[in-house]
């Protein structure tokens, strides 16, 4: 890894907003006003308003990702888009992208999608290219835009008249917020001063696949089963992993970016020391696979070489993995 950036909106929505409008709703099912806070902690979200939206918030956290790095454009030989946003089914994501970058014919490009575990999962793919000396160069993105579902939600809980679990259904999609982030991924032998991708190990339990599924209009979710499901796998790929990786030892867990109760469950399950465990979701929400290297380039300046990072992501379907950094 020779670079890792974020690109956020400048708009602050924040949760008090937007239960203030649901106002009528939560009074009416017995639920608090601040329920976005004390259940989730999620005190505000960013929103892509004005001159701003998630394609040149991409772009622009990738031209950064590729100035951090000093990798040129024309240098780039693999564009990999792991975004859960798209505002079509073809063409790609990265399609547009690879365009408005400016990045030669020769780049390959494509999306990689697999809910919020998408952009660990195209840091490996990229990783084994590299690795197998298929490219050199490596640009990963995710750009994230959530204010249409959340715009839908919102329109169909005041007009539905939800019972308590139709709305609890939903409320995930309420903490979910915009965002994007960038990483060059590049041959360590030419960078030798990078951040070393050492491996790591995932694990799926797709037995769960219908306990959080979203569309265009929304995100519907088990919260109390995708909690259980999700800690029990990432709690089982741990400890399977601890005799040969000796994760309990490394200096910062980069987790993805759920809500306080997640991270509690996860830091706790497998006796993590909170201090190391970095959080973002207070502040932006869950901003789906951009949310782990988001909060990861937001420690970065924090970390010394040689500090070992675990990315611990976890996406919908379910699938987790864990991924070590030597700093």
């Amino acid at each position: 890894m020779l670079s890792v950036t974020s690109g956020l909106p400048g708009t602050v929505t924040t949760s008090a907003h937007i239960q203030e409008r649901l106002a009528d709703v939560l009074d009416r099912l017995r639920l608090p006003r601040n329920l976005l806070e004390r259940v989730a902690g999620v005190l505000e979200r960013r929103t892509w308003t004005g001159d701003e939206d998630v394609h040149s918030g991409t772009i622009g956290a990738a031209n950064r990702a590729l100035t951090q790095a000093e990798v040129k454009p024309e240098e780039i030989d693999l564009l990999i888009n792991t975004s859960v946003s798209r505002p079509h089914l073809e063409p790609s994501v990265a399609a547009r992208l690879h365009h408005g970058l400016g990045l030669p014919s020769s780049a390959l490009n494509f999306d990689v999608t697999n809910a919020c575990l998408g952009f660990v999962n195209g840091m490996s793919l990229a990783a084994s290219m590299v690795e197998t000396g298929q490219v050199r160069h490596a640009l990963v993105v995710a750009g994230e835009n959530v204010d249409d579902v959340h715009a839908a939600t919102i329109e169909r809980l005041l007009s539905a008249n939800p019972s308590r679990d139709e709305l609890m259904q939903e409320f995930a999609t309420l903490t979910l917020g915009s965002g994007a982030a960038a990483t060059v991924i590049g041959a360590a032998e030419d960078h030798p001063r990078s951040h070393r991708l050492l491996g790591g190990v995932t694990r799926a339990a797709t037995q769960f696949h219908d306990l959080c599924v979203g569309s265009a209009d929304g995100m519907f979710t088990d919260a109390a089963g995708l909690l259980k499901g999700g800690l029990d796998l990432v709690v089982s790929a741990w400890h399977e992993a601890e005799p040969e990786w000796r994760w309990s030892q490394a200096d910062r867990f980069v987790t993805h970016q759920v809500s306080r109760a997640h991270t509690d469950a996860i830091t706790e399950a497998i006796d993590l020391d909170p201090a190391k465990v970095p959080t973002t979701f207070p502040t932006l929400g869950n901003v789906g696979p951009a949310s782990l290297p988001i909060t990861l380039a937001a420690e970065q300046d924090s970390l010394d070489p040689g500090d070992r990072v675990l990315l611990m992501g976890v996406g919908s379907g379910l699938n987790t993995a864990l991924m070590e950094i030597v700093w």
